[in-house]
């Protein structure tokens, strides 16, 4: 090969010579010559490189090779090649980058002057001889002034610039000759025209330029600075350690709520018609109940008796009352005047100003930046609930034995810090210190603490978009995908062992089928102070009845209390089995499934999968059910339509998983809101209408009398009340929207617009409402309204058209709303149904992503998104 090659360039015919019998004999060693920072980085085929060496192919930027054949190389395609930054170095149509262009750039020059096999680093600051020649140089500095010869290497370009670049025209080259000229020769000061390139192609060019410089500047970030980083697509790393969470963890430890404000001296608690004065601890802990005391859980007799009780054990625990009165009895106490404070500043939240708003949360978001990212191996995460959990009343969910106990306040003192052991330990506040500081590399929390209300470990992790929760939720629809090829096997089994003659057999097969088939939760033992929910393995007697021949009624409270109730026909085996568990003497309050527990059954479960639980089944069925109706939606139809029809098939899920919930305070007025919104859009299309009429009277005829049967269809009472809530809600926008460009005006230190623009917009709409109402009135629209405007028949029925496609859209979402009234499409969506059903309807039926997920969710989700496409299937 050391015959035949020559290089014209920056490498040594020896080294290059070696350098080249590697890269093709040992396919392992494939390391382009396109040095970055130092060192070979980019890879090149051996085969691709041998072609470039039979066809006289160059490289540019790295070194430039000819054959010493007689043959001459075809002639190039006679255009400028705008080349990807990865594959610049290895278009066939590509040549030398041109003298001028390499004028321009700026980079460090480098020299390659070792003969080592070795990857060979190159220094980015090597000084250039003054007698090297400067092949940049151009015709007329060249004429000037003619640099001697050297025997160094000329000038070569760094090729850490992966920016796109524009290449000149490639002209066939002539064989190679002895003769050698050196740059400052009259020939070599011929350079080649750079092709012209177009302003937005610069401009672009820049834009990458400048681009990729800040990126390369923010990714110096020091750690918990917010900054453009390279994007970790975990998901196309296939070593994800289940043991192993993180090698180095930095953070800046919790949030802590804010120390106590106490009341103003006027605001107290009356006890027996006197006023109370409290200490400190006891006057905070009042509070939390005064501030509540018109809700529906502080009318909760179980709520006051948990509340009470506490509150007592901290006023004795204070020392009493500051001024003797004794408090025994919840009935005498009177909260309405700590109850009216916390109103009137909720009130004062509300009456303030946009700018005041937003200068507190400026102030807000301050006091949160240290906390909200960490440093997670080394990348920037987002940290989850960073936020101390502050003092006050537990609610719980359902009918909570422990509903209104009193949520203590926690300290440092309670809380356990876990960090990288080289990294530095958050300061606790003034005068605390952490319980402990733990380096547990197992764990993907970053601090803990127990809750004093029902004793469990509060954690303290990554947000829902970070890395190691989005491994957690691929792994576990992963883990759900891996059953399909388990579960003919499985139920298989246990159709056989519903007929068992071991009961603890026959039990197992039981409760598998209704955790396969009915999506059952697994359930466990619950304590005397935990709210009365089952699960499966933990029904009881009175939780079923059966009706022969072969359907069951289950009715039992579920997951945070939420009453599961559903009537099912059932395998006739399974109906003879659960009459066996129900039979005597068993009655009330007895196991149904005594001779199994949850442990039990997911242990058995693992001999068919390893990690196969119970909650797999659940994940699986949501996921299998919503591709299967997914599958059954036609591809036609809006946006709104298809929608629509997801819904529907997420809501079929939502009910499998029971994931009911009770219809929300505001369901209501929310749908009389939607309601209003039709019936203004419908009396919008009929005034249009109206108006058609009257500008071409002639429009009955030729668009037909259908086309206009409706005007009349709302009564005057009706338009009316639409009339005064569209003028009313105009007028309230408008009167927002002048407020909010005050207060802009005044931060921004321009002069504030008037009260009299305000009245002057108040006084149009009033007159309007005059003109709609006697309208309603007259059935008629009124000729000054005609005349003034200059309609147009075709742009008021463009108007109508489009009026008729809201309508249509709003009507369907209202359906929506009702038909979801009682269940919960989010739970389903998130955690049991595989994300990548969504994003494959997304792009599949064309219906954007946004509408299917929240951004939030967009963030969480973004694996899935990048990985699925319109043909993923489950």
């Amino acid at each position: 090969m050391a015959s035949t090659i020559t290089t014209l360039s920056r490498i040594k015919p020896p080294l290059f010579t070696r350098l080249m019998a590697k890269m093709v004999s040992n396919p392992v060693w494939l390391r382009g010559p396109a040095w970055e920072e130092g060192r070979l980085s980019e890879k090149i085929p051996s085969s691709l490189l041998l072609l470039f060496l039979s066809r006289n192919i160059s490289f540019s930027r790295s070194f430039v090779v000819v054959a010493k054949s007689p043959f001459v190389a075809p002639p190039q395609p006679q255009k400028n090649t705008l080349l990807s930054p990865t594959m610049s170095h290895l278009s066939e149509d590509e040549d030398d980058v041109s003298l001028a262009s390499r004028a321009r750039r700026k980079t460090p020059v480098s020299y390659l002057e070792s003969d080592s096999d070795e990857d060979i680093p190159m220094s980015k600051h090597s000084k250039q001889s003054p007698n090297t020649s400067d092949t940049s140089v151009t015709s007329s500095n060249a004429s000037k002034k003619t640099p001697k010869k050297s025997s160094k290497r000329p000038k070569i370009e760094d090729s850490s610039d992966d920016e796109e670049k524009v290449l000149p025209k490639k002209k066939a080259k002539k064989p190679a000759t002895t003769k050698k000229k050196t740059a400052g020769s009259s020939s070599s000061t011929k350079v080649k025209k750079e092709p012209k390139v177009k302003k937005e192609t610069k401009a672009k060019i820049e834009e990458t330029k400048s681009s990729k410089k800040l990126k390369k500047e923010d990714s110096n970030d020091e750690p918990g600075e917010e900054g453009e980083e390279d994007e970790y697509k975990w998901w196309e790393n296939e070593d994800m350690n289940d043991e192993i969470k993180w090698n180095t963890l930095e953070h800046n430890g919790v949030m802590f709520p804010p120390a106590y404000e106490a009341l103003p001296k006027k605001v107290k608690l009356i006890y027996d018609g006197q006023p109370v004065v409290l200490p400190l601890e006891a006057e905070e802990v009042a509070g939390f109940f005064g501030a509540m005391v018109e809700t529906d859980h502080a009318k909760n007799p179980v709520f006051q008796k948990n509340f009470f009780r506490d509150f007592l054990e901290v006023l004795d625990a204070a020392g009493g009352t500051k001024n003797g009165i004794k408090i025994k009895d919840f009935a005498k106490c009177d909260w309405s005047k700590i109850y009216q404070h916390y109103e009137e500043k909720k009130e004062q939240r509300k009456a303030l100003s946009s700018a005041e708003k937003k200068e507190i949360k400026l102030k807000k978001d301050e006091e949160e930046a240290p906390f909200k990212f960490c440093m997670f191996n080394g990348r920037k995460e987002q940290v989850g609930n960073f936020r101390v959990e502050p003092p006050g009343l537990f609610r719980g969910r359902g009918s909570h034995p422990k509903t209104g106990t009193l949520k203590k306040r926690i300290y440092p003192e309670d809380i356990t810090i876990n960090i990288g052991k080289e990294a530095k330990i958050p300061e606790p506040p003034a005068a605390h210190k952490w319980a402990e500081v733990r380096h547990d590399n197992t764990g993907g929390w970053l601090a803990m603490w127990k809750e004093n209300v029902l004793g469990g470990t509060k954690y303290v992790r990554l947000a829902a978009n970070s890395s190691l929760k989005g491994m957690s939720d691929f792994k576990k629809f992963e883990k759900a995908r891996e059953l399909k090829n388990h579960i003919e096997v499985i139920r298989r089994d246990y159709y056989v062992n519903l007929s068992s003659k071991m009961m603890y057999d026959r039990q197992l097969a039981t409760a598998t089928y209704l955790i396969d088939v009915l999506a059952l939760r697994a359930g466990g033992e619950k304590g005397d102070d935990e709210a009365d929910t089952v699960g499966c393995c933990s029904l009881r007697y009175e939780h079923i009845t059966l009706q022969p021949p072969n359907t069951v009624i289950f009715d039992f409270l579920g997951k945070d209390s939420i009453r599961f109730y559903q009537e099912k026909e059932v395998d006739k085996q399974v109906f003879k089995n659960l009459k066996i568990f129900k039979k005597p003497p068993k009655g009330v309050g007895d196991q149904l499934f005594d001779r199994i527990e949850p442990s039990l059954l997911n242990k058995h479960l693992q001999n068919y999968m390893p990690g196969l639980t119970a909650k797999v089944f659940r994940t699986y069925n949501a996921s299998k059910t919503m591709q299967d109706l997914l599958k059954n939606i036609p591809n036609e139809g809006s946006i709104n339509e298809k929608l629509v029809k997801f819904n529907a098939a997420n809501r079929e899920v939502a009910i499998l998983c029971n994931h009911q919930r009770s219809v929300t305070k505001g369901h209501a007025a929310s749908v009389a809101k939607i309601d209003d919104k039709i019936n203004e859009m419908r009396w919008q299309k009929l005034r249009l209408k109206k108006i058609m009429l009257m500008v071409d009277s002639k429009l009955k005829k030729k668009l037909g009398a259908d086309y206009f049967a409706e005007i009349g269809s709302i009564d005057e009472p009706t338009q009316n009340t639409i009339i005064e809530m569209y003028i009313d809600r105009e007028k309230d926008r408008l009167t927002k929207k002048f407020h909010r460009d005050n207060d802009r005006l005044k931060m921004e230190e321009k002069p504030t617009k008037p009260p009299s623009e305000l009245k002057e917009v108040m006084q149009k709409y009033d007159k309007l409402r005059t003109m709609y109402l006697k309208e309603a009135k007259t059935g008629k629209i009124a000729k000054s309204e005609i005349e003034d405007k200059n309609h147009d028949v075709e742009k008021l029925q463009k108007q109508v058209t489009k009026i008729e496609e809201r309508i249509a859209t709003t009507s369907l979402q209202l359906k929506d709303k009702k038909d979801n009234a009682t269940v919960s499409l989010g739970t389903s969506k998130i955690n049991y149904i595989d994300p990548r059903l969504s994003v494959m309807f997304s792009k599949k039926y064309n219906v954007p992503i946004e509408k299917l997920f929240t951004k939030t969710l967009r963030d969480k989700f973004k694996w899935a998104i990048e990985s699925a496409d319109e043909n993923w299937e489950f």
